[in-house]
C-alpha cells in the first residue's frame, strides 16, 4: 500500500518528465511567525502561572507562607496588649478561616493579582468579622471626584454593592503600585509574563520533542533525476506536511520517504539552542520579578549570595519586610477607628532569619549610654 508521499507523487516514482514544470525543490516545515503570548488578566495569568508553572507557584507560596510567619501585635496608647478585641479578631476573623489563613490569602493575592480585598462584617455598628474576597470578582465604583465610593462584588450571577461612606469603610483595598492605573495594582506575576510564557513554551516544546523520539524539525529536499515537482504536487505535499509534521505537537514525528525525497534537519537541536540555560534564564527573570533570590528556588546561575542563609536574609530585607509592614499599616489605618485607636504592627523579633540583625540592633542600642531606658525601649519597639 503506497504511503502519502507516493500518492502525492501520482502513485509511483516514474512520473513523466513533461509534467514536471515547477522549479520547487525544497519544502520547509518550519516558519518563523509572530510570538504567541498568554492573555493578560488575573484568571489567565493564574492558569498559566500559578497553576502550571513551578517557579511561579513556589515564589507565591514562599512569599505568602514566610510573610504569614510574622505575628501582628496590637498596641494601645503605645503599649502592646495581648488581650484585646482587635487581637481576637485578627486571630479568628471569621468562622471558616484562622487569622493565618486569611493573611496568607492576602499576601498571595497581592503577588498574583496586585490587589487584595478584605470585607468588614458589621454587626450593630461593630466589626465582628473579616472576609478575604477574590480580586477578579471586585470592581471599583468611582465617584464624581474619581475616588472609589463603593465596590461591586459579583459571585454566582449576583452583584452586591459594598459602600465606603461609613465610619469604617466596608472594604479594605490593598494594591501594589501601578503607574498607569488609578485604582488597581500591578502584580509581580504580570511583570513576569514574558518570562513565564518562555518558560512554559520551553516545557511544552521539550515534552512534544520527547514524545516524538526527540527528533528536531527540518525540510524535505526533492532530488529525483527526472526533474521537479509540478505545481499541484508541490502544493499538495506542502499542505500534507503542514498538517501532519509541523507545530509543537508534531515535533520530531517520523516519516517514510520515497520518490527522490530526502530529509534535511534544519531546526536547532536542544544542545544548539542551549535549551537548559534558556529555561534557567527565564526562571531567574520570574524569580527577579517576585523578589526571590534564585538560589532559594534551586535555580543555578547568578548565585550572588555566599550561602542560603545570606540569600534568605536578602529575601526578608528586600521583599518580605516591606510587604508585611505595608499590610500591617493598611490594617491599622482601616480598623483603628473601630477599636478606640488601637494599632496593628508586625513583630519581627521571632523571625529566625532576622535573628542576627535583631541581636546587632539590641547590642547597639544597649551600648548607647547617652540614651535613657525609655528611649531604648522605644527604639526596640518595646
Amino acid at each position: 500500500m503506497p504511503n502519502w508521499i507516493s500518492r502525492l507523487m501520482g502513485g509511483g516514482t516514474n512520473t513523466p518528465a513533461e509534467q514536471k514544470s515547477s522549479g520547487h525543490t525544497l519544502l520547509s516545515l518550519s516558519q518563523l511567525g509572530a510570538a504567541n503570548w498568554s492573555n493578560r488578566g488575573f484568571v489567565s495569568l493564574c492558569n498559566q502561572g500559578f497553576a502550571r508553572n513551578p517557579v511561579v507557584y513556589r515564589c507565591v507560596r514562599l512569599i505568602a507562607e514566610a510573610a504569614n510567619r510574622v505575628p501582628l501585635v496590637v498596641s494601645e496608647n503605645g503599649r502592646r496588649v495581648d488581650e484585646h478585641p482587635l487581637a481576637a479578631l485578627l486571630a479568628r476573623p471569621n468562622g471558616r478561616q484562622s487569622g493565618g489563613e486569611m493573611l496568607e490569602a492576602v499576601y498571595a493575592y497581592l503577588q498574583t493579582a496586585g490587589n487584595a480585598y478584605l470585607q468588614a462584617g458589621m454587626v450593630d455598628g461593630e466589626v465582628r468579622g473579616l472576609f478575604c474576597l477574590r480580586p477578579d470578582r471586585m470592581k471599583v465604583v468611582a465617584g464624581a471626584d474619581g475616588w472609589p465610593m463603593a465596590y461591586d462584588y459579583t459571585a454566582g450571577g449576583r452583584t452586591v454593592r459594598l459602600r465606603q461612606d461609613e465610619a469604617v469603610p466596608s472594604v479594605l483595598h490593598m494594591a501594589l503600585f501601578h503607574p498607569l492605573d488609578d485604582h488597581y495594582g500591578m502584580a509581580p506575576l504580570e511583570a513576569a509574563q514574558t518570562s513565564l510564557d518562555i518558560h512554559n513554551a520551553a516545557g511544552q516544546w521539550n515534552k512534544a520533542l520527547l514524545d516524538n523520539a526527540a527528533r528536531p524539525s527540518g525540510a524535505l529536499v526533492y532530488s529525483a533525476g527526472g526533474g521537479n515537482l509540478t505545481e499541484e504536487q508541490f502544493e499538495r505535499l506542502k499542505l500534507e506536511l503542514e498538517a501532519n509534521f509541523s507545530g509543537a505537537g508534531n515535533a520530531g514525528r517520523p516519516m517514510v520517504l520515497e520518490g527522490g525525497l530526502d530529509w534535511k534537519a534544519m531546526a536547532l537541536s536542544p544542545r544548539d539552542m542551549d535549551f537548559i540555560e534558556a529555561k534557567h534564564a527565564a526562571a531567574r527573570d520570574i524569580a527577579l520579578a517576585f523578589g526571590v533570590p534564585p538560589m532559594l528556588l534551586g535555580i543555578p546561575g547568578d548565585n550572588t549570595y555566599a550561602n542560603l542563609a545570606e540569600a534568605n536574609r536578602a529575601l526578608w530585607r528586600q521583599t518580605l519586610i516591606p510587604l508585611v509592614v505595608r499590610v500591617a499599616d493598611d490594617l491599622s489605618n482601616w480598623l483603628s477607628p473601630a477599636f478606640g485607636g488601637a494599632t496593628v504592627a508586625p513583630d519581627f523579633d521571632g523571625v529566625e532569619a532576622l535573628a542576627e540583625d535583631r541581636a546587632a540592633l539590641w547590642s547597639r542600642v544597649g551600648g548607647a549610654e547617652f540614651l535613657s531606658d525609655a528611649e531604648k525601649r522605644a527604639m526596640l519597639g518595646i
